[in-house]
């Protein structure tokens, strides 16, 4: 490798991509392509980065497979990076396979970083850990640690460990400032902006509140009975009754929470679950069907009693009932959340990390963009929606873990 692509290289390890297109503006052989095309990527012209990348791949020929794995793993990041997730998992696993084959453990590393990131962006809480656990970050080159460090943290913030997120921020911020890249500084302040704002709502006998991230875990780790429409889940301590899967029983159980100490009214209770406005014979049988298997699912938690005029919590210990919501209610929640990184996220994309259809989201594009939250660019195959970061609270609650929020 001669002397401008060295320098090139460095510059582009150190945050600079300016200064390494300075070096190698005008070159066309394979490396100088590679370097360019990560630098484009670093400037946000993702277009142009993907095609020099390819270039470059193709300039390198079958007989360099390390090379050609690097540009891969580029590609890759830069794909990500424009959330454009199709065939990013299976070059990320085959470049993977050839680095370690090579003995190539810094790039080896690197990748699975990217892997982490893919399955967080894809709400693979789970597999992203495992990622995670795989790697020494005190072992690793500053900005690789950095990364890793910042994983760590939207992992623990995902689970709502905030004291685990907290730590794994300071320890980023110090091998931050070990990397000397100022952009990667700046990464670490922009993720320590979300525990310093409001990120759900705590309604406690019919008054609404905002709270950090901080008092959620408080609350979470609490003996109250809180029903978490965040994770739709009802919660008193350690234990947890998920009702995941039971969006009917859970928005029961959210009416009759809302109300309480007092009761819920039987009319009340038909209108907002069932949306009927005129109660007839058939909504009052299939209410008591439904109360009744709330009560089979809470039974250990909260008892379902009958009043004169409809039903009442009354829970199992003397605790008071608290309702966890996110700050954004409503199925379109899921959808901003994804959007309000500020990358432009095509259909495709928000249903693959969101684990709904596509014609789910175009149902919740179309109305957020009526409402004047999103923005949508291009036309075909290019179009892609964004939409301006949300300023005053966090969409961290409302990101996707395991399926769309109906």
């Amino acid at each position: 490798m001669d002397v401008l692509v060295t320098v090139a290289a460095r510059a582009l390890r150190e945050g600079d991509p300016l200064g390494a297109l300075q070096r190698v503006a005008l070159r066309e052989d394979a490396p100088a392509l590679a370097l360019r095309g990560v630098a484009m990527a670093q400037l946000g012209e993702f277009p142009r980065a993907l095609h020099l990348l390819k270039r470059a791949a193709r300039a390198y020929g079958s007989g360099d497979v390390l090379a050609r794995a690097r540009c891969g793993v580029a590609e890759a990041e830069v794909a990500l990076a424009s959330r454009d997730f199709e065939g990013a998992e299976v070059v990320l696993v085959e470049a993977l396979r050839t680095f370690e084959l090579h003995g190539d453990s810094e790039n080896a590393r690197y990748t699975r970083l990217l892997q982490a990131r893919h399955a967080l962006v894809l709400g693979r809480v789970d597999a992203a850990e495992r990622l995670l656990a795989e790697l020494d970050p005190s072992d690793a080159p500053a900005m690789h640690s950095t990364l890793a460090r910042l994983l760590s943290f939207e992992v623990a913030l995902r689970r709502g460990e905030i004291r685990s997120a907290r730590t794994a921020l300071e320890h980023a911020r110090v091998a931050a400032r070990n990397a000397r890249i100022p952009a990667l500084g700046s990464e670490v302040e922009h993720a320590a902006r979300v525990l310093s704002i409001p990120a759900a709502r705590v309604v406690v006998r019919g008054e609404a509140r905002p709270v950090l991230l901080d008092e959620v875990e408080s609350l979470l780790g609490s003996e109250h009975l809180v029903v978490d429409a965040c994770r739709r889940a009802l919660r008193s301590g350690s234990r947890v009754v998920s009702l995941s899967t039971r969006p009917v029983l859970f928005a029961l159980l959210r009416v009759l929470a809302e109300a309480w100490p007092g009761d819920a009214s039987r009319d009340a209770l038909v209108w907002h679950v069932f949306g009927a406005r005129r109660v007839n014979a058939s909504h009052r049988a299939r209410l008591r069907v439904e109360l009744g298997r709330l009560r089979t699912q809470s039974r250990d938690l909260v008892d379902i009693q009958a009043t004169p005029r409809g039903f009442v919590l009354v829970p199992r210990r003397p605790v008071e009932v608290r309702v966890l919501t996110p700050p954004v209610e409503g199925a379109d929640g899921a959808v901003l959340a994804l959007l309000a990184d500020g990358e432009h996220w095509s259909t495709s994309a928000l249903a693959l990390a969101l684990g709904a259809s596509q014609r789910t989201v175009q149902r919740a594009l179309a109305t957020l963009e009526e409402a004047g939250q999103v923005q949508v660019l291009g036309r075909g195959r290019a179009r892609r929606w964004v939409a301006p970061p949300v300023s005053g609270f966090t969409t961290t609650l409302l990101l996707p873990t395991s399926g769309f929020p109906g």
